[in-house]
């Protein structure tokens, strides 16, 4: 099966196991690249909802792994239970859900040897979250897919927790100490994005001048940043 350059970025960072969970499947393309390409033996496709279940069971049943790939309908990581799979992606939302996803089930984030997160927008959320609660940050990604930039997160359960300057949040330490090829190109795109909010804050209120403080204080960093690579 061909696949998106996100998600082959994603399939990339899955280590070869029994059985993975793939949280808000969509139209399985993911689980069913990794059965077929022999990264795992076993996959669950969950959705929260029936649409895309339906979709899945589909393009399962013509790629002919229905023997591999079950598919579930539920929230989150409540499809699956502790130690039934040995890992999961969760990918194509937004980074407040990945983090409720999480903390909702935390029993099960505890019994997978990693998690792949791929959150579509707020990203500084929820790496805040993963720096605040002291997890493993084992790897990330960073690709660029249809002309968008996407983040993604490969963590396990820990609690290391460490002091870590909130730029972090924003640009991955990892990627930075990577040199990632993609990583200068994306400090470039933030700061024009927070210099074009910038000339759009009336500045007529409390509220406006602190969001200016805050952004200017995020691109003098981004600026710093940018002399590492």
């Amino acid at each position: 099966m061909d696949i998106s350059n996100r998600l082959k970025s994603i399939a990339n960072m899955v280590e070869k196991c029994e059985c993975i969970a793939d949280v808000g499947t969509d139209h399985a393309y993911l689980p069913i690249y990794l059965v077929e390409q022999g990264i795992c033996n076993r996959a669950i496709a969950s959705d929260i909802n029936k649409g895309p279940v339906e979709k899945a069971k589909r393009n399962i049943y013509f790629s002919h792994r229905s023997e591999q790939i079950q598919c579930r309908l539920g929230a989150g990581l409540t499809t699956i239970l502790p130690q039934e799979v040995n890992c999961a992606v969760i990918a194509g939302m937004g980074g407040n859900l990945i983090r409720d996803i999480l903390e909702e089930s935390i029993d099960v984030f505890k019994s997978l040897d990693y998690v792949i997160l791929q959150p579509v927008q707020n990203v500084d959320v929820l790496r805040k979250y993963i720096l605040e609660n002291g997890y493993n940050i084992i790897d990330e990604e960073l690709c660029v897919d249809e002309n968008k930039y996407y983040e993604i997160i490969k963590i396990a359960y820990d609690s290391k927790l460490e002091k870590f300057d909130n730029i972090y949040c924003e640009i991955s330490k990892k990627l930075l100490e990577k040199k990632h090829p993609l990583l200068k190109k994306y400090i470039f795109f933030k700061i024009r994005k927070y210099d074009k909010i910038l000339t759009d804050i009336n500045y007529t209120s409390k509220l406006a001048m602190s969001r200016k403080c805050e952004l200017e204080g995020k691109v003098i960093k981004l600026k710093e940043l940018l002399k590492c690579l």
